[in-house]
C-alpha cells in the first residue's frame, strides 16, 4: 500500500456518488476510507450498500461522537493515526471533487521527485476545464507543478508522511471547523515546501456538499450573518 486516501462525507449523494466512483477506477495501490459525517439516509444507504462493490470503507462518524457535522478534526485525528501505521502519505478527496484516473499515481510520483514536500495540492477545475474555486487565481503558464506560499484547499491534497510524523493533529483547534489553511501554515512552519500540480486538474463542484455555502456567492451578507451568528464555516 503507498496511500490513505480518505473522503469525508456529508451528504450531496449525486456528488459523493461521483467521487468514490472516480476513486474506485483510480490506479494505485491504496487503502481508502469514506467518512460518513451525518449524512441522510439517502446518502448513508449509498454508502453501505456500495462498499465492496467501490472498494471502500466506510466510518460512521455517528457512531463513534455525537457532535454534528462538521467534524473535520476528528476525521483528520483518525486518519492521520491509520497513516501513521502503515507509514504512508494521506491523500484527501473531498466529495465534490473528481479525480482523474492517474491522479493519486501521478501525486504519489512526484511527491518522491520534490524538494522536502510537506503538502502537495492539486489544481481544481469547472467543467470546460477552467480553473475555479478556490485555484480561480491561478495563470496558465505552462508549468505542471510550482512551490506556493499561499494556502492549499484539501478538494485534493497530499499530506506527506514526513509531515505527518513532525505534527500532530492533536494540536488542531476544536473551535474550528476546517483546516486547511492551519495545515498549510504549519508545513511551512516546520521547514516543509508546499506545491501546487497544474496540469492536469481535477474537477470540483464547490460546495454540493454544504448547499448553504453558496450563500458566500449568491447572498454574501446572508453567508456572513450565518457564518457569525450560527458560527458556521469557521477557519
Amino acid at each position: 500500500m503507498e496511500a490513505l486516501v480518505i473522503t469525508p462525507v456529508k451528504d450531496s449523494p449525486e456528488t459523493t456518488r461521483r467521487t468514490i466512483e472516480a476513486v474506485a477506477g483510480a490506479k494505485g495501490e491504496f487503502l481508502y476510507l469514506v467518512y460518513n459525517d451525518f449524512s441522510g439516509r439517502e446518502t448513508t444507504d449509498y454508502l453501505i450498500k456500495n462498499q465492496q462493490r467501490l472498494k471502500y470503507r466506510m466510518i460512521n462518524l455517528q457512531d463513534i461522537t455525537d457532535n454534528p457535522s462538521p467534524n473535520y478534526k476528528l476525521v483528520l485525528l483518525m486518519a492521520q493515526q491509520r497513516a501513521l501505521e502503515y507509514k504512508v502519505p494521506l491523500i484527501l478527496i473531498e466529495s465534490d471533487v473528481v479525480i482523474r484516473e492517474n491522479t493519486i499515481c501521478d501525486l504519489l510520483k512526484l511527491s518522491r521527485t520534490l524538494s522536502k514536500p510537506g503538502i502537495i495540492g492539486v489544481a481544481t477545475t469547472d467543467r470546460e476545464g477552467n480553473y475555479n474555486f478556490p485555484y480561480a487565481h491561478i495563470r496558465k503558464d505552462g508549468k505542471p507543478w510550482a512551490e506556493t506560499r499561499r494556502s492549499l484547499s484539501f478538494c485534493c491534497t497530499m499530506i506527506t508522511l514526513d509531515f505527518l510524523e513532525k505534527y500532530d493533529f492533536k494540536q488542531l483547534s476544536s473551535k474550528k471547523d476546517w483546516f486547511d489553511i492551519h495545515i498549510s501554515r504549519q508545513s511551512r512552519k516546520l521547514k516543509f515546501k508546499n506545491y501546487l500540480v497544474k496540469e492536469n486538474g481535477v474537477l470540483h463542484l464547490p460546495h454540493s456538499s454544504r448547499p448553504w455555502k453558496q450563500l458566500k456567492y449568491s447572498d454574501p451578507l446572508k453567508y456572513y450573518l450565518a457564518k457569525l451568528f450560527k458560527r458556521r464555516d469557521r477557519i
